[in-house]
Formats: structure tokens, C-alpha cells, sequence
């Protein structure tokens, strides 16, 4: 086995979308905070329920501007009253300028941010301090694939810098040790695996291969009698997907994990289907599983922050760890594309088949 040791810094991506917060916390005028990537922000609607983000600091006096008032398109900070549009952030307001002094109100901004709702999710680019105002693609969408679904979020908070949350997250090898339950797996389960992981814009993909046949959860669908298929991404900044298919059943989720600051990030977890959509109480019974797993590893997390709080030098193995090890090329190669302004050159150079225990 080739060993290596981590090349974590816990450095935070710019030129993506993350999701800030769920779109059903944020009322009409109702002004809520949110961080991100280190970056304090005020998150509303406009008159017209469109959502808006800004910089939560007036550029005055550094007044938070979730404190003040909002009044159809602009927010009214509390402190002198300035008043900013709340798409544009640009100053309509200075109730103490005398007309005919030479400050140009108009030229004066709050740091704002484009933001677009999706998913049941209030997405925010966060743009390269040098390239604002590039063109930027639309917030990513949860794959669906058919018109009747069920869909559910939940989240959980991870003490750990985003690395060691998004390695975390594609860890192939911890679910017999982390999520063990009658439902899902135990120690006694571990088996061999063996799959083909290939290259795609940005990640890479397992391909499409039948489900773990150690795992309770997927055993369920064999009551349609159909074959199973699971589709596994990871998508930088910090996406992965999985899609599950039986018949015309299905299953997609989409787990992010969003840095809140250098030292903290948090996990949100979304997902659509139409499998048991009849059955009754069908999105709690799957809030109560979800919960379960998610909070698993959170409190994995949380033990594991303590032990990275005296900086030990970290080992990553082959072949369970090669998917942690894309994500550290993956994330260099992107640094390096911002820097030199070439086409990012990806890591992977064809279809590899890994193989490890779980």
C-alpha cells in the first residue's frame, strides 16, 4: 500500500456557489444571518419575495445591516439611516448629506452577493476578489426525474476545518464503524469492494453498479422487483451526489459540505424520490433515519476535533483513502487554474479500479 500524508490547509474556494440557508427561514422582511466562508451576511426577500444578500457591515461605520429595517427594495441601516438597494447594494441614501456637498451617494456600496433560490435552498456565489462581475453559472440543481416526488432537507454542524469535513463525507471505508444499525450495517457486514471510479468535470464518478449488498437501507427496494443501480459523485467545491434506480423508482440526494469559517463547516443534506411516496408520514419516517445517520457523523466529527486541535501529521492510504486524495489534487489543481488564469488540468487521467473492506 502507498501511504501518504495529508495536504489538508483548510483553504476555502472561491468562484462557486454554496448554500446559505433554507429559503422557508426567510420571510418577507425578515432579515437573517448567515456566514460564509468566513464572511458575515444579511440574507432577505425584496417586495417581491425575491431573495437578496449583502455584506452584513454598512460600509459607514461597520453597523451590522441585519439590525436595520427593510422597506420593499432597500435596507435602512439602524445606526444613521443610510440606505442601500438590496440587489445592487448601491447607497440611495445619506439622511445627513446636504445637497451640494461633493460625496457622490451614488458611488458608495454594500458588498453584495448574487444569490438565486434552488432546491428549497438560498444559494450565494461567492466570486474571486479579482474576477467579480465574470459571467457565473446558474446554482446547482438537485437531479429529479419525474414530475410526483418527495423531498426533505436536513443539516448538522461539523467543528472541524472543511478538508476534514468533505473527506469525511466521501470516506468510503468508516460506515461499518460510524453508522452502525439494523437498518444499515455493522462490523460483522465488512466485505470486500471493488469499483470504478472515473473522471468528470471538476470530480469524479463511481460508476453506475449495483448497491452494497451489506447494506440494509437499499434491500428494501428489492420489493419492485427491478434491478438496483447506484451512481455515486463528488463535485467540487464540495458536492456529492447520489442517485439510486429502480425501474421508474428513484432516489437522488445531494450532500454540501459549506465552509462557515476556518475552523467550522456544516453539512446539508437533500434529498427527492419517489419510492413509498404513497406510504403515509413517508418524509418523517425518512427524517428520522436521516437524522440518525447524519447526526452519526456529526458526533464522529466532533471527537475528531478534538484530536486535530495539537495539528498531528495525518496518513492517508491507499486504496480507501484514494478518493480523499483526488479531493486534495482536485482542490490544487483549481488554486492553481485561479492563479495561472489556464484551464484547470484534472488529476485523474482515466477510469481507475479501487478496492477496499467496509
Amino acid at each position: 500500500m502507498e501511504n501518504g500524508a495529508s495536504s489538508s490547509n483548510g483553504e476555502m474556494l472561491r468562484g462557486f456557489w454554496y448554500p446559505a440557508i433554507l429559503g422557508r427561514e426567510v420571510g418577507r422582511r425578515r432579515l437573517r444571518q448567515a456566514m460564509l466562508l468566513g464572511e458575515s451576511l444579511v440574507i432577505g426577500r425584496d417586495a417581491h419575495g425575491r431573495p437578496f444578500a449583502l455584506r452584513d457591515a454598512c460600509p459607514h461605520r461597520g453597523m451590522p445591516l441585519s439590525y436595520g429595517r427593510l422597506d420593499g427594495d432597500t435596507l435602512e441601516c439602524p445606526y444613521h439611516g443610510w440606505r442601500f438597494h438590496v440587489h445592487s447594494g448601491q447607497c440611495r441614501e445619506i439622511p445627513s448629506w446636504i445637497p451640494g456637498d461633493k460625496l457622490k451617494v451614488d458611488r458608495i456600496y454594500a458588498g453584495q452577493y448574487l444569490c438565486e433560490q434552488q432546491d428549497g435552498y438560498i444559494w450565494v456565489y461567492v466570486p474571486e476578489g479579482a474576477k467579480r462581475g465574470e459571467p457565473v453559472p446558474p446554482a446547482p440543481c438537485l437531479p429529479i426525474f419525474s414530475e410526483r416526488y418527495r423531498l426533505t432537507h436536513l443539516s448538522a454542524s461539523l467543528p472541524v476545518n472543511v478538508d476534514h469535513g468533505i473527506i469525511g463525507l466521501m470516506d468510503p471505508a468508516h460506515g461499518p464503524f460510524v453508522h452502525q444499525a439494523w437498518w444499515w450495517r455493522s462490523r460483522r457486514s465488512i466485505q470486500q469492494k471493488e469499483k470504478v471510479f472515473e473522471p468528470i468535470p471538476n470530480g469524479f464518478r463511481i460508476r453506475a453498479h449495483a448497491p452494497s449488498a451489506n447494506s440494509g437501507a437499499y434491500k428494501l427496494l428489492g420489493v419492485y422487483g427491478q434491478p438496483i443501480t447506484t451512481t455515486i459523485e463528488f463535485v467540487l467545491p464540495n458536492m456529492r451526489f447520489e442517485q439510486i434506480h429502480c425501474g421508474d423508482k428513484w432516489f437522488s440526494s445531494r450532500a454540501t459540505v459549506t465552509p462557515i469559517d476556518s475552523a467550522n463547516c456544516r453539512i446539508d443534506f437533500c434529498a427527492a424520490w419517489n419510492v413509498f411516496r404513497r406510504v403515509p408520514f413517508m418524509v418523517s419516517i425518512f427524517g428520522i433515519f436521516a437524522r440518525a445517520f447524519i447526526g452519526q457523523d456529526q458526533r464522529t466529527m466532533q471527537m475528531q476535533a478534538r484530536g486535530l486541535k495539537t495539528d498531528p501529521r495525518l496518513m492517508l492510504i491507499d486504496d480507501a483513502d484514494r478518493p480523499a486524495k483526488w479531493y486534495f489534487d482536485l482542490k490544487q489543481a483549481h488554486l492553481e487554474a485561479q492563479r495561472s488564469g489556464q484551464p484547470m488540468k484534472h488529476p485523474i487521467p482515466g477510469p481507475v479500479t479501487l478496492r477496499w473492506r467496509s
